[in-house]
């Protein structure tokens, strides 16, 4: 598989911008909503390539899209780039990585498109982790930015290589109830105890526990519970996450998760708010033939993925992406030995050696898994038939 030789050509002359630009990122992370400069840093290096920039996209102040249309007809090819850190530990989930990664891989597609025609576009996409305006392809899908696009893909890094992975679909919710204050010794019969409402969700929430299946996750934090314990707290709130194998499977567990609230509300006489504060967040939908092009492009490079299936599934935004065209979100190594994400040796692997060493691998492995699909018709067209089904079917 050496017909991509130019990625290869302009990889190796451009990498170490991109590099350079992981490591910036990396020493001034940013949480959702507030990535001003790694969007800014990013989108105008994309602009200095000959990419078209929009900011402030899909509702999103730090998400940006850049484009590059051929005048040839052809396919619309997205790169999906993240580079939010996560609250207090800063890039421990590798992101500096991933939207260079993104990012280089678009230029060197952009290479060929005389070539291959069609576009290629880079989507930049805030708030991964969540957080503030969070879990932004949620927003990007239900705008219509992927109405006409044919391919998504991305490459997140991890502590070894991976094929795309099916994630849990989650709703990040907040509970808010409404009681009434009174002195708790004095006047306690005058109140309503707005704590005790989200004491009885936790506990509704445990004796849920024994009649999910095994797919399903519940946890949550209180928020609020009050000001003083002399005083019968009039207000207090909390904050879950819900997360169940598929859509359909989770929208069951939000019917009951809610039924909970409102139970906790009669029990007490509260009043309560319930909802989501920001996107849900669907569940990925592999597509292993796309993943069999990528692993074919990545071996090539003398890197291998291991037979032993990974333990435990979080959740994604790429899923959104995933449950309307096929999307390609595997992973590649940053470390020689297993570490947690979310974790501080994983921060430091994203700015290690091998971490930047992602950035030359995984942009070319992207750009020609992407290029090959463009050239290859009759292949794309089974990607697109097999993630069809595998969506009817999830």
């Amino acid at each position: 598989m050496s017909e991509y030789q130019k990625v290869d050509v302009v990889v190796e002359e451009k990498v170490n911008t991109y590099k350079d630009i992981a490591l910036q990122i990396h020493g001034k992370p940013e949480v959702s909503n507030y990535e001003f400069f790694a969007c800014e840093t990013l989108s105008q290096q994309l602009k200095a390539e000959g990419f078209e920039i929009r900011t402030d996209v899909a509702g999103h102040r730090t998400g940006f899209t850049a484009s590059y249309k051929s005048s040839k007809p052809g396919i619309v090819v997205v790169f999906l780039a993240e580079y939010d850190a996560l609250q207090g530990i800063g890039h421990a989930c590798g992101h500096n990585l991933f939207g260079s990664i993104s990012a280089l891989a678009a230029v060197a597609y952009k290479a060929y498109i005389g070539e291959v025609g069609g576009e290629v576009r880079v989507y930049g996409t805030p708030g991964e982790e969540g957080g503030e305006n969070g879990s932004s392809k949620g927003s990007f899908v239900r705008e219509g930015f992927f109405d006409d696009v044919d391919i998504a893909l991305a490459l997140h890094p991890s502590s070894d290589n991976g094929r795309t992975g099916k994630s849990l679909a989650v709703a990040p919710v907040d509970i808010e109830f409404f009681g009434k204050s009174a002195h708790a010794s004095g006047q306690p019969e005058k109140g309503i105890n707005a704590l005790d409402s989200v004491i009885q969700v936790f506990n509704g929430v445990n004796a849920l526990r024994q009649h999910v299946t095994d797919d399903v996750r519940i946890h949550g934090i209180i928020t609020n519970g009050g000001e003083a314990p002399n005083v019968v707290p009039d207000y207090a709130s909390a904050r879950f996450y819900l997360r169940a194998k598929s859509r359909p499977a989770l929208d069951e567990l939000y019917t009951k998760f809610e039924n909970i609230v409102k139970g906790a509300a009669l029990q007490t006489g509260a009043t309560y708010k319930f909802g989501l504060f920001q996107n849900s967040v669907d569940n990925v939908v592999p597509t292993p033939r796309f993943d069999d092009l990528f692993e074919a492009y990545l071996n090539t490079y003398g890197e291998t993925i291991p037979d032993t299936p990974k333990k435990g599934a979080g959740s994604t935004d790429a899923g959104n992406v995933s449950q309307v065209v096929p999307t390609l979100h595997p992973q590649i190594r940053i470390s020689d030995v297993p570490v947690a994400g979310h974790s501080i040796e994983f921060r430091e692997a994203a700015k290690s050696e091998l971490g930047l060493r992602s950035i030359d691998i995984g942009s070319r492995v992207l750009a020609k898994t992407a290029l090959h699909l463009a050239e290859h018709p009759e292949e794309l067209k089974a990607v697109k038939s097999q993630h069809h089904e595998n969506v009817l079917h999830q």
